[in-house]
């Protein structure tokens, strides 16, 4: 049973686990399913707008694709939940990114 399979036997049970949707979605990533990741992390977002660590993989999502504007509504985004959230490992990393793709 491949890693893809076992996440999404796991996620029969909830299937609106972050975690798990979160983890999907970066094994997606490493098949090169860029937007089958896309919408999953853009789905978990809605769904659950507090999980922060989504926010820089689908920012790097869109910067992969080219779609340099939700990049960099999706880091902003991500930006003031972890502000909100007093992460600061994610804040940094997020403003981080943001920089290098504003410069």
């Amino acid at each position: 049973m491949t890693r893809i399979e076992k996440i999404l036997e796991m996620l029969n049970g909830d299937p609106k686990d972050s975690f798990l949707n979160h983890a999907l979605a970066m094994e997606y990533i490493k098949e090169g399913k860029i937007s089958e990741s896309i919408a999953l992390l853009s789905e978990l977002l809605s769904r659950d707008p507090n999980y922060v660590g989504s926010y820089y993989h689908l920012a790097k999502l869109y910067e992969m694709t080219e779609n340099r504007s939700m990049a960099e509504e999706t880091y902003e985004k991500g930006l003031k939940v972890a502000k909100e959230a007093n992460d600061r490992h994610s804040f940094n990393e997020l403003r981080s990114a943001l920089d290098e793709l504003i410069s």
